[in-house]
């Protein structure tokens, strides 16, 4: 029997192999930065980290093949030891390193991954939230040059995923995402999902998940056409991100957008070919996306009522303004002309104000015509 299997057992061997080189070019990146600090202390010197500035758009430009991405010449943050402004951000990434040594993280089994919950319980005080670990383990993940997949952390997924759609999960869980009622967590290892199978003919990124809830009830995915529907319940995180980038790559369908026609959750869209995880476009952006509504031209031509519109604060006026100065807006003319539309009538709609027309409008009237004629930028 063991003959039989003996090219299978050859072949895992060498995967193994991989996976050990992988991580020990990442514990060698590691030690460098330790090395380094204590090369600072032994000349007397302040140890300082130099970080990539992830929230510089100099930093970044735009490939409608990739989406955003970390330009050749990028400007760093240093993040010092001895600067009151500093010290603690300094304390925190060096406290994260130590701990991705000392709990052997980067050389455990990939089957073992760890949790963004495993760092902050080990010393909540000194974090505060664990929304900081996770911005601090992204920092490391663009220090060190290297996915974030390969530091062995993940924080916990909040998206939610339902259509057409099966796959099996690292374990050998078979995950069906068909059900008409019940929606599937987005995976928190989506790097590791195998044997993908979908009919889709397109995947629909909703932003709220009170109309991804009513588009459930409403079985939209079959009713229209075999789709698959994806939630952030807001801004996307990392894995929700992953997964639709995961199933572009993989099903080769059109992904599409349904969004607040609002300056602030318009990032939504935008977050796909981010600028703060842009080192990691080719894993989570997604360049292609296309803007299915709540389009500003869409409030105008169904004649939305002006009750249902909510006034521009100072706020979302900043935002567009920024919005509008951002590499991808010039490659997106279409995206341009409705922000026009925005900055002009200074006002913005939510999805449901839809019902003010229709309480179906939505689902019956607006989507299937949008999706049947091509009403997409």
């Amino acid at each position: 029997m063991s003959e039989r299997f003996a090219e299978v057992d050859k072949l895992r061997a060498e995967m193994l192999q991989a996976l050990d080189e992988v991580a020990g070019d990442v514990l060698r990146r590691i030690e460098g930065v330790v090395l380094d600090a204590v090369a600072s202390l032994s000349r007397d010197a302040a140890p300082a980290l130099a970080l990539q500035n992830r929230s510089r758009w100099d930093n970044v430009s735009f490939d409608s093949s990739v989406g955003l991405h970390v330009t050749g010449d990028v400007m760093v943050t240093s993040v010092r030891s001895d600067c009151v402004s500093s010290v603690n951000r300094f304390g925190e990434i060096f406290c994260i390193i130590v701990q991705m040594n000392s709990l052997k993280i980067i050389q455990c089994d990939l089957l073992d991954i760890f949790c963004i919950l495993d760092i902050y319980y080990n010393d909540p005080q000194l974090f505060g939230s664990q929304k900081t670990v996770d911005s601090i383990v992204d920092d490391i993940s663009c220090m060190l040059k290297v996915p974030r997949r390969s530091l062995h952390v993940l924080a916990t997924s909040k998206g939610l995923i339902s259509g057409d759609l099966c796959y099996l999960e690292e374990d050998g869980t078979r995950v069906d995402c068909s059900s008409s009622s019940l929606a599937v967590p987005v995976s928190s290892n989506v790097g590791n999902i195998t044997n993908i199978v979908s009919s889709a003919k397109f995947v629909l990124i909703v932003e709220k998940d009170a109309t991804f809830q009513r588009l459930l009830d409403d079985d939209f995915c079959t009713k229209l056409s075999p789709c698959i529907m994806i939630t952030g319940k807001g801004v996307p995180d990392v894995s929700s991100r992953q997964m639709v980038r995961k199933l572009w790559d993989t099903l080769h369908i059109p992904v599409f957008a349904l969004v607040d026609a609002d300056p602030h959750v318009h990032l939504v869209v935008c977050v796909f070919s981010s600028q703060s995880m842009s080192f990691e476009a080719h894993s989570l952006t997604v360049p292609s996306v296309l803007w299915l509504g709540l389009l500003p031209s869409d409030i105008e031509r169904l004649r939305v009522p002006q009750d249902a519109l909510i006034p521009f604060t100072l706020r979302d006026e900043r935002k567009l303004r920024s919005l509008r100065s951002r590499p991808y807006t010039a490659c997106q003319p279409a995206w341009d002309r409705e922000m026009d539309i925005m900055q002009t009538g200074k006002k913005k709609a939510e999805i449901q104000s839809l019902t003010f027309i229709a309480p179906e409008f939505l689902t019956r009237v607006y989507l299937p015509n949008k999706l049947r004629y091509g009403g997409w930028i």
